[in-house]
């Protein structure tokens, strides 16, 4: 599987990003499929993952900013990011895993769990 991110830049705090993910290769395999961010000098983080089945789970620091979707063949993951702040600033990953089955086992969103992953883009938010 081959993911590739698209859509991070440079937004004012309180802003709006919307991030992509193009994923390609056997899309027959239920995923389990997730954004991560790593922010300098920090270690990388989930920040929202969906099942097969559509059911989401957010890092508590962004509910009710960001929201997680996907279409109905797995070949596109989002990220819509509103009301984001500087603390946002990071590089954000797109990652998927099809050890369960489409299922997301951990709801802590672990970066152990992923093995495969996109190179990222860079968000940056500025106050």
């Amino acid at each position: 599987v081959r993911l590739v991110e698209s859509g991070g830049g440079s937004v004012q705090a309180g802003g709006s990003l919307g991030l992509s993910c193009a994923v390609s290769g056997d899309l027959s395999i239920p995923y389990c499929m997730a954004w991560f961010r790593q922010a300098p000098g920090k270690e990388r983080e989930g920040v929202a993952q969906i099942d097969s089945s559509g059911t989401t789970t957010y890092r508590d620091s962004i509910k009710g900013r960001f929201t997680i979707s996907k279409d109905n063949v797995n070949s596109w993951l989002y990220l819509q990011m509103n009301r984001l702040q500087p603390e946002d600033t990071a590089k954000y990953y797109c990652a998927v895993d099809s050890a369960y089955g489409g299922d997301c086992p951990s709801p802590a969103i672990p970066v152990s769990l992923f093995g495969q992953w996109g190179q990222g883009v860079l968000v940056t938010v500025s106050s």
